[in-house]
């Protein structure tokens, strides 16, 4: 046999042979994750410059649990899953979980499970609505239809501002949006600034974000108000957002914030920032719903 007609044969063989080989898994000691840095207590920048809040400290142990070295870089909210998407970011932090989002992303289990809620001025256009501080399950449609129903009569008519992008401008538009108008905005604390002028009626976010947004100093006019809100296309469990089909990554944090969960750090770190404790109910390990 030619020679070369035996080299390419062991060519060709050592192509088979590789191509039999499953795929080398990555090396993930080293991951970039996406935060908005404009979501008080989840994430903020502090008056030093830096990155803080609960998802900052939760993020620095759950990278030291899973033996990742992690770099935190704050961007938009609205352009954080396509960066994900395109490869600037490995993970993107306080992303709730809902239906359409897993269409795009894959998620790790929650590490926060929070609510979502009104906040209005005192003497303002909106009432005091109904069922303040109550939980309210959107998925009880016995229960929530007609509270539903008396909500969108009391804010007929009125400006609602939400973050652009967000579950909470899903429900907004899906349960009003033909009764009221829908201003939506970049970030909460811009919206908030709508609402202090009387530019906006009502505002609609997470029920964390309200409770710290409400302690601030100047803002003792605004109130939070109506049912404390989960389920339908809520995003109230909170999770890492990842492309689709990383399961290294996924498995090093699930198993990270599942210690975290047990231990106690979830509830410290969250009590801490939002005084609330955050600690998710998480699925049985091996449910691929997350």
């Amino acid at each position: 046999m030619p020679r070369h007609r035996t080299i390419r044969l062991a060519a060709l063989a050592l192509l088979c042979v590789a191509a039999a080989l499953p795929a080398a898994a990555k090396d993930w000691s080293q991951v970039r994750i996406g935060v908005e840095g404009a979501f008080p207590p989840w994430n903020m920048i502090g008056p030093d410059g830096k990155l803080a809040g609960y998802d900052i400290d939760l993020t620095a142990d759950l990278c030291r649990r899973a033996k990742v070295e992690c770099e935190l870089v704050p961007q938009d909210w609205s352009s954080l899953i396509p960066s994900l998407q395109a490869g600037k970011f490995d993970l993107v932090l306080t992303l709730g979980i809902n239906e359409s989002r897993r269409k795009v992303v894959d998620f790790t289990v929650p590490y926060a499970s929070g609510v979502a809620t009104f906040a209005i001025l005192k003497g303002g256009a909106v009432p005091e609505l109904p069922a303040t501080g109550e939980r309210l399950n959107l998925n009880d449609a016995a229960k929530a239809d007609r509270l539903m129903a008396q909500i969108r009569q009391l804010l007929k008519g009125k400006i609602v501002g939400v973050v652009q992008s967000t579950s909470q401008e899903q429900l907004i538009r899906a349960y009003f949006g033909d009764e009221v108008t829908v201003r939506a905005y970049k970030s909460s604390p811009e919206r908030d600034l709508d609402l202090q002028a009387g530019r906006i009626d009502a505002a609609f976010d997470s029920g964390v974000y309200m409770l710290a947004s409400r302690d601030k100093p100047g803002n003792e006019d605004i109130v939070m108000t109506g049912p404390l809100m989960r389920g339908a296309m809520l995003a109230t469990d909170v999770a890492f957002g990842l492309r689709k089909n990383e399961p290294e990554l996924k498995a090093k944090f699930d198993e990270a914030i599942r210690a975290a969960s047990e231990d106690g750090t979830i509830r410290r770190l969250s009590l801490k920032w939002s005084k609330i404790d955050l600690t998710p109910s998480l699925p049985a390990k091996g449910d691929q719903s997350n």
